[in-house]
């Protein structure tokens, strides 16, 4: 059953955005979705040490799309274990990837995945960061991260995910 991890940079937009949509979404993945997906988790390639709440206008933008995230949610910094615990570490852009890359260890980098490569005609494209943009760009990075998570759900039905 495939752990996964959702990185972008500071942990308070995409990739907890990410992570409430495949919580919510793994049901509908078929019978074995949730059990499939039991464990998902976010974290930041450089996130601060504080621990920040997600970012208001991301959350608006969830509760739109009447999705959530835990009440006591915060954000935190990829760590070492993160490369042992996970199957799956899934970043919103090449330069996420890119630090990802130099803090995983040679022999796990096969885990290492931009979320857009499970979205045909998206392959090698970035979730682009709304962080600094209009409120808008949150609902068009929900609508992007939903189609990257409708593709990883696809690639596990047909038992390609941990290939991938």
């Amino acid at each position: 059953m495939p752990s996964v991890l959702f990185v972008c940079t500071a942990n308070i937009c995409r990739s907890p955005m990410a992570e409430a949509v495949l919580k919510a979404r793994r049901e509908a993945m078929g019978p074995d979705g949730v059990a499939a997906f039991a464990q998902v988790q976010s974290a930041g390639a450089r996130a601060g040490p504080r621990g920040e709440p997600i970012d208001a206008r991301a959350l608006a933008a969830l509760q739109r799309a009447q999705l959530s995230v835990e009440k006591k949610w915060r954000s935190k910094r990829v760590q070492p274990e993160d490369f042992e615990r996970y199957d799956l570490i899934m970043a919103m852009e090449a330069d996420n990837l890119a630090v990802l890359r130099k803090l995983c260890p040679p022999e796990l980098q096969h885990k290492l995945h931009l979320l857009l490569d499970f979205v045909p005609g998206l392959e090698g494209q970035d979730v682009p960061d709304p962080y600094f943009g209009p409120a808008a760009g949150f609902d068009h990075v929900l609508a992007l991260i939903e189609r990257g998570v409708a593709g990883l759900g696809e690639a596990w039905r047909k038992g390609d995910l941990i290939k991938a």
